[in-house]
């Protein structure tokens, strides 16, 4: 099997957030990969990973990184890939505030999409949305998980209605 999407974090910190997309990819059966690279200590690495990921069949890379979070942006710089960046409040960062703009702010031509601070799930979902445009299987999952998403608030709600408050009208 061919990953579809590369989920790349800056140091194996990042797992206990970046789970929520690796799971998420599970959960839809799709195809990913797992890595650690460092924009900052394995350079090289990262942009021979940026360079090749398109010949690999990889359609989508989601990047994550905290402190001076670099990493999505080298990527982006070194592909003609979709990068989705996932900001993460690591133990050096300035309550995540670093990661986001680090992230968020990208130079004219190398756009980084930039989900939430520990957005990971979201940053999987965008990547389905993304691999969606040109697979009617994978469009199909993602149009349940959204009717899946609505018929949840729907429910609440009307649990909700059977709350019972001495004043509620």
């Amino acid at each position: 099997m061919t990953p579809l999407v590369s989920i790349i974090m800056g140091s194996t910190s990042d797992m206990p957030v970046m789970e929520a997309a690796a799971s998420f990819f599970d959960e839809m059966e799709i195809p990913f990969e797992i890595n650690a690279l460092s924009a900052h200590r394995t350079p090289e690495r990262v942009m021979e990973f940026a360079e090749n990921a398109d010949r690999r069949g990889i359609r989508v890379i989601i990047a994550a990184a905290g402190g001076a979070a670099h990493l999505p942006g080298v990527i982006a710089a070194s592909t003609i890939l979709p990068v989705i960046g996932v900001p993460i409040n690591s133990s050096n960062s300035i309550d995540g505030w670093d990661s986001i703009l680090s992230i968020l702010q990208m130079p004219a031509g190398i756009p980084v999409a930039t989900v939430a601070l520990d957005g990971a799930r979201n940053a999987a979902i965008l990547a389905m949305q993304i691999l969606a445009q040109s697979d009617e299987k994978t469009k199909s999952r993602l149009q349940k998980f959204k009717s899946d998403l609505k018929d949840k608030v729907v429910k609440a709600n009307e649990d909700l209605k059977k709350t019972s408050f001495k004043f509620r009208v």
